[in-house]
């Protein structure tokens, strides 16, 4: 079962909104209903978000993303669809079980910190089991141990205004870990940041994930942001969800215009993995039989790849490995075992490939490579 599950997601401010929603549905654009004072912030939004993963909401400002995530945990009420959590409705819920739902299953990691300056940084992350009636005993407990998670053993004393604005969401992140929610809610949780600390923050998020394997649901408008960390990626504009996958379906196949052009500028060495440009053994090994390349077999190519590369491996590991073997890298699958293979004219070909939105038309030289465009 999907954690958290979005079906047909309508938010209509404004007169009528029931009606603007079937307008919307027979096909009347959103300016249109602008023009008659009518603001639909969000459109027909659908998708899952399974156990463990990070999904991304990524969209500019007005695009509808933080109105999304708050229908998300029931801070606004969906003008039509519905949101399902672990199989509950949250829709059908009364106000009190959604508030037991929100102080016990969801946390919410906010863009400015939203600490309580009169509480120590141990008081601020204890707060959200304050709420919930823990003992004081138990909350500091499970407070300190959020802490330490992450990074900030040792400043419980401490005072908000005496931590840099790094260690302050750092904070609001351990107040978010120490209810042991199911789901995390984080709406531009790094964007006021420094760049250096937001990628710290960033590492800091991934790192934590490995261990603690949470669901989240992370808003930003920042793609380089949204493609680190999503495991899937929804693009909004103008309240619609205009595509939804993987961070190599969104740079490889972007689906229109808007969203290619935001793909234009993203480091693809660092998104593209191996296993989204490796290519079939046999054929490969073929091709370098007939160039008269000492490769006969697929042990031949695991002997000639001088460092492990899995289907994971960011593309931008690969260029000493390429460099160092004769003829291609071995892709395996952790164990040992040959899953195909990447030569390196395949590698530079790649990193030079223009994208083009998909349904566009391409010429020879603008193909993308087979693997991936499978994906």
């Amino acid at each position: 079962m999907s954690r958290l599950q979005a079906e047909h997601l309508y938010k209509v401010f404004g007169r009528r909104p029931d009606q603007a929603v079937q307008k919307l549905r027979s096909g009347t654009g959103r300016d249109a209903l602008r023009a008659d004072g009518t603001t639909a912030a969000v459109i027909d939004a659908s998708f899952t978000v399974e156990p463990g993963q990070i999904f991304v909401v990524m969209g500019l400002s007005g695009s509808g993303k933080s109105t999304l995530l708050r229908m998300l945990n029931g801070l606004l009420e969906p003008t039509s669809g519905q949101v399902l959590f672990d199989g509950q409705d949250l829709t059908a819920l009364s106000p009190a079980e959604l508030r037991h739902v929100r102080s016990t299953k969801i946390s919410m990691v906010f863009q400015h910190f939203a600490l309580f300056p009169h509480r120590s940084v141990l008081e601020n992350a204890a707060y959200g089991l304050e709420v919930q009636g823990v003992p004081r005993a138990e909350r500091n407990r499970r407070a300190t141990e959020a802490l330490e998670l992450t990074g900030l053993a040792g400043w419980e004393k401490s005072w908000p205004d005496e931590l840099s604005g790094g260690m302050q969401q750092r904070v609001g992140l351990a107040r978010a870990l120490a209810t042991d929610a199911d789901l995390l809610l984080m709406d531009e949780s790094f964007s006021a940041l420094d760049p250096l600390i937001r990628r710290d923050m960033q590492d800091q998020l991934l790192e934590l994930q490995k261990r603690l394997k949470k669901t989240i649901v992370f808003i930003t408008h920042d793609l380089n942001e949204a493609m680190r960390l999503g495991d899937r990626i929804a693009v909004m504009r103008d309240g619609e969800i205009v595509q939804l996958g993987t961070a190599e379906d969104i740079l490889v196949t972007p689906a229109n215009e808007y969203v290619a052009s935001f793909t234009q500028d993203v480091d693809r060495a660092r998104v593209l993995t191996a296993g989204a440009i490796m290519a079939e053994p046999d054929t490969v090994i073929g091709t370098l039989c007939d160039q008269g390349k000492e490769i006969r077999n697929t042990d031949d190519v695991l002997r000639a790849t001088p460092a492990e590369v899995t289907e994971s491996t960011p593309i931008i590991e690969l260029f000493t490995p390429c460099s160092q073997s004769r003829v291609a890298v071995a892709v395996t699958d952790g164990k040992g075992d040959l899953l195909g293979v990447v030569p390196r004219e395949r590698l530079l070909a790649v990193l030079g490939e223009p994208m083009t939105p998909a349904g566009a038309p391409q010429d020879a030289a603008a193909t993308t490579p087979k693997k991936v465009a499978g994906v």
